[in-house]
């Protein structure tokens, strides 16, 4: 995973990347789920990479977007820094900034033991809703939506904006209506004829 012209065009559209585990290219381990573990992994072995490779840092504006919380990167950021900086040289200072700049969204993560470590790591605006819909059923969606709702640490402002705000942020033309399509002449020509035809009916209608 390093710097090439995909990055460069992503970089230069300010896109959001969301990035999100897919089944694993590789046998799986008997009696270990790969959504309980090995996906966590995953997102946190590309974010590693990510910040390892300087694609965090030669493309500032490319918003990444690590599901389920980054995985273990709030948990683990220090140590893999401490990695980073043995194996690249960089600061420890300036690989924990490349790791605290992605965004993290909340699903399956909103527990009383995930968030503490997420809220203390996430820059503020850095987390978003996550549902982890439609890869986890509703009822296990809605379990740990529930417990985002009922964290006593968090005040209605910083609920909100983890709920709305903060995504409104990233993706802004979500939160206003759509403009209306303008219609051509002949658009309008065939919808005031039909609203014409309609009106003639509805005093058939009355009338009969």
């Amino acid at each position: 995973m390093g710097p090439g012209p995909r990055q460069a065009a992503l970089n230069h559209r300010s896109a959001v990347v969301f990035i999100h585990p897919a089944e694993l290219p590789g046998p799986t381990v008997p009696g270990v789920a790969p959504f309980a573990a090995d996906f966590l992994l995953d997102t946190t072995r590309s974010a590693y990479l990510l910040v390892r490779n300087g694609i965090r840092n030669r493309y500032p504006n490319i918003r990444f977007l690590l599901s389920h919380a980054g995985g273990f990167v709030p948990y683990a950021s220090h140590r893999m820094a401490m990695a980073i900086m043995a194996d690249t040289g960089r600061s420890f200072a300036d690989v924990l900034d490349d790791f605290s700049s992605f965004y993290f969204d909340t699903a399956l993560s909103s527990s009383a033991a995930a968030l503490p470590s997420l809220l203390a790591f996430a820059r503020p605006g850095h987390i978003t809703f996550g549902s982890d819909w439609p890869f986890a059923p509703v009822a296990v969606g809605k379990l740990f939506a529930a417990g985002l709702e009922t964290y006593p640490a968090l005040d209605t402002s910083t609920r909100g904006a983890i709920e709305r705000t903060n995504a409104l942020a990233l993706f802004p033309r979500l939160g206003t209506p759509p403009h209306p399509i303008p219609q051509s002449p002949a658009q309008r020509i065939r919808h005031s004829l039909s609203r014409g035809a309609m009106r003639i009916v509805a005093r058939m209608t009355s009338t009969s």
